[in-house]
């Protein structure tokens, strides 16, 4: 058996067993069977059940923090005096390349979301949600250096709003049926998030 063909059944079986099973309940001597190869043939791949699951989803975690930080730099890098104009053009954008992104790696993102337990991975929705919070108190500022008053939402209701929004975007992944169904969901979810946000910051552009 050629070693790329090796792997692939290892990677195979063990998306299997952590999609059906999730991360504490499986079982490094299923995948084997599952993929028909020698425990030796597995630990020449992988020291570990953690690094297996990290080869099946890293790239993919890794991908949405670097789209995120993308953004932020990018925003940062505008002329101060126009950062107000567009937060809502690069919000936006950001977070419909992300989403494009994860509906092409659903299987991927099914076992960030729903089988890492017992991983690093477990709290991606709240990590996610902990750079925005951060992205925030930076737009504060921005706010405040304009000399546009706004009101600081309490840190409480702004973590419970910012999980649930990451949590609502990455539920529609698997919810929607079509691209098109979900990229109309994603457009109405926008409306309806930065409506809220406006109404209780008190602010408007």
């Amino acid at each position: 058996m050629e070693e790329s063909e090796t792997l692939n059944k290892i990677l195979t079986a063990a998306n299997e067993e952590f999609s059906q099973k999730g991360f504490s309940s499986s079982s490094l001597r299923t995948i084997v069977k599952k993929a028909g190869v020698t425990t030796g043939a597995l630990y020449g791949y992988f020291k570990s059940k953690e690094e297996l699951f990290d080869a099946l989803v890293k790239e993919h975690v890794d991908y949405i923090h670097g789209v995120y930080d993308s953004i932020l730099s990018e925003f940062e890098s505008i002329p101060f005096d126009q950062q107000v104009k567009f937060m809502e053009d690069f919000s936006s954008k950001g977070l419909k390349t992300m989403f494009d992104y994860a509906w092409s790696h659903k299987q991927a993102f099914n076992l960030i979301l729903n089988c890492s337990g017992g991983t690093r991975y477990e709290n991606f929705v709240s990590d996610i949600a902990k750079k925005d919070i951060d992205s925030t108190e930076y737009f504060y500022g921005v706010l405040e250096k304009q000399g546009i008053e706004t009101t600081r939402i309490n840190p409480v209701i702004q973590k419970i709003i910012m999980e649930g929004t990451f949590a609502s975007f990455f539920v529609l992944l698997f919810e929607a049926g079509t691209k098109e169904e979900a990229d109309e969901c994603l457009s109405q979810m926008f409306s309806f998030y930065r409506s809220g946000w406006n109404d209780i910051m008190h602010f408007s552009h």
